[in-house]
């Protein structure tokens, strides 16, 4: 199961940060819209120093992926870059966006649970139907909104890798949401 823990928007705290982490996550993808790139760029350099075996993501900056030799997660909004920068993470609100995403690197199938902010969830019953038709391999696939390690069994389906969260890891122990998440996941 991959975990993989998203900023929660609040600009960069590295006090309220490591111990996400360092709690076991296996990606951690910062998504501060509101940060200019001289402190994204600190902030992704932190991250990759604090904790160099986690796969670190930003979301929506190019220029702070390049800057910091990570990984870029491209937002609904933003144009796609084609295939010809490394690895991308890409939202996945629909079905039909799977034919245009699928070479990405990973996809965040959302909103799965009601998430505030989100559109409608696309809710366990449709996140099963449309994994069960996916081929593999593939990218890797990961639910995110509204999960807390309570849903993790739920989840779970071949084709699907992991969770992605951010009130998760941010409200309460990180690490205590890490070892709950793999227990109902059987991981």
């Amino acid at each position: 199961m991959h975990l993989l823990a998203l900023t929660p928007g609040q600009g960069f705290d590295p006090g309220r940060w490591a111990p996400v982490l360092q709690s076991g996550v296996h990606g951690f993808m910062i998504r501060e819209p509101e940060l200019e790139a001289r402190k994204l760029l600190e902030a992704a350099r932190w991250c990759r120093e604090t904790a160099p075996d986690v796969e670190i993501w930003i979301s929506g900056r190019l220029d702070v992926a390049l800057a910091a030799g990570i990984r870029l997660h491209v937002p609904e909004a933003y144009p796609d870059p084609g295939d010809a920068w490394g690895p991308l993470s890409r939202p996945l609100h629909a079905e039909s966006q799977w034919a245009a995403r699928s070479a990405c690197a990973q996809l965040l199938l959302s909103p799965v649970l009601p998430s505030p902010g989100k559109g409608a969830p696309w809710g366990v019953a449709r996140l099963h139907r449309f994994l069960d038709g996916l081929p593999a391999p593939g990218p890797r696939i990961l639910a995110l909104g509204g999960l807390d390690p309570a849903h993790a069994a739920g989840l779970r389906h071949p084709r699907l890798d992991g969770i992605a969260a951010i009130r998760a890891f941010w409200d309460g122990e990180p690490a205590r949401a890490v070892r709950r998440f793999l227990e109902a996941w059987g991981a």
